[in-house]
C-alpha cells in the first residue's frame, strides 16, 4: 500500500491556482491528504459523521447554503459549530459567489479554518478541485536521467553519469525537440499513467561537464522546454560492453517499471562515433508507428516466412 501523501499549499498559491477569492485567510495554510472533496449535506441535516473525513476540502454550493438559510441564527451556529470542530478541516470553498453566512464566518475563525469563494458552479468547481488534487498528490519518485519531448513522444534518458545523456539532450535541442528535466526527473503517477516534471529550482536549467549550468529557456527560448509530460518510452544509455549481445532486430520487448506501471525499454551502446541524438528521434518515430499497429521487425520476419 502506498503512503498517504499530504501537501501544505500556501494560501495565495492555492487561491490562484484555482481561480478562489479569498474570505477569511485563517491558518494561512491549506494542508491536503485526500484527493476526495466533500459537501457536507448529511452532517448539516442530520449529524451524521460516521464516515465524515475531516480531511477533505469541504464545498458549500446552494443547496448547503440555502438550507442553513432555513433555521435561526442560532441553529445554523450549532450545526456549523459540530462541522468545523470535528477535527481540521483543510478549507471550506463557497461556489456560485455566495456570501459567507455571519455564522459560518464566526465558526470558521473559530478554528482557522480558510474561507474562500468562487463564481464556478458546484459541479464545475469540484471538477476542477478533483483535477487539482489528482495532480498535487499524485505517488511520485525521483529518478535520475533527463526527460525529452522528441516528435511529441516523452522519452526519459537514463543509464551512469558522464555516459552523456545531457549532452545527447543538447543536440536534441538545437534540433528542435523540448527538454522538461535534467539530471532529476519528478514522476507521478496519474490516472494510471506516468507524468515526468524537473523539481521547480532547476526547471529549464542543464549541467554541461566542461560548460557549468546553462539556462535552457534563456538561450533557447520557450519553444524549447516543457513544464510536464507523460512518459511513454525509456531509452537506457550504457557504455558498449565488447561481447555483449545488443538487440538488432527490435523484435524483443523489453519494459521497466515506475510506481506499478511497465514502460517499454530500449538500450542503446554507447560508442565514440554514435550519433545519438538520431538514434532517438529514429526511436520516437518507430514508437509512434508501433502505436499505431506497424512494426518493421514483424513486417521483415513475414515477408522472410513468406519467401
Amino acid at each position: 500500500m502506498r503512503e498517504q501523501v499530504t501537501q501544505s499549499v500556501m494560501l495565495d498559491k492555492f487561491a490562484y491556482d484555482l481561480g478562489l477569492e479569498v474570505v477569511y485567510a485563517g491558518r494561512g495554510v491549506v494542508t491536503l491528504a485526500t484527493m476526495s472533496v466533500e459537501r457536507p449535506g448529511l452532517q448539516l441535516a442530520g449529524d451524521f459523521f460516521t464516515y465524515f473525513d475531516p480531511t477533505r476540502v469541504i464545498v458549500f454550493g446552494l443547496a448547503e447554503y440555502e438550507y442553513l438559510r432555513t433555521f435561526t441564527p442560532e441553529e445554523r451556529r450549532q450545526k456549523l459549530n459540530r462541522l468545523f470542530h470535528h477535527g481540521e478541516i483543510p478549507c471550506l470553498i463557497l461556489s456560485r459567489d455566495l456570501p459567507a453566512l455571519p455564522e459560518l464566518y464566526e465558526e470558521a475563525k473559530e478554528v482557522a479554518c480558510p474561507i474562500f469563494r468562487c463564481s464556478k458552479m458546484t459541479t464545475d468547481l469540484m471538477s476542477s478541485l478533483y483535477i487539482y488534487l489528482n495532480r498535487l498528490l499524485a505517488p511520485s519518485v525521483t529518478e535520475h536521467g533527463v526527460l525529452m519531448e522528441v516528435f511529441g513522444v516523452g522519452i526519459l534518458l537514463t543509464g551512469k553519469s558522464g555516459v552523456g545523456k545531457s549532452e545527447t539532450a543538447m543536440e536534441l535541442i538545437k534540433r528542435g525537440h523540448r527538454l522538461i528535466a535534467d539530471d532529476n526527473v519528478i514522476i507521478k503517477e496519474i490516472a494510471n499513467e506516468l507524468y515526468g516534471t524537473a523539481p521547480d529550482i532547476i526547471r529549464y536549467f542543464m549541467e554541461l561537464r566542461g560548460i557549468g549550468i546553462i539556462n535552457v529557456k534563456s538561450m533557447y527560448g520557450s519553444g524549447s522546454v516543457l513544464d510536464e509530460k507523460q512518459i511513454q518510452l525509456v531509452i537506457q544509455f550504457e557504455t558498449w560492453q565488447q561481447g555483449k549481445e545488443y538487440d538488432r532486430i527490435g523484435d524483443g520487448v523489453s519494459t521497466t517499471e515506475y510506481l506499478g506501471i511497465r514502460l517499454p525499454k530500449l538500450t542503446i551502446p554507447v560508442s565514440p562515433g554514435r550519433n545519438l541524438a538520431i538514434l532517438i528521434e529514429v526511436a520516437a518515430r518507430n514508437y509512434r508507428l508501433k502505436s499505431m499497429g506497424y512494426d518493421a521487425s514483424e513486417e521483415l520476419i513475414t515477408r522472410s516466412i513468406g519467401r
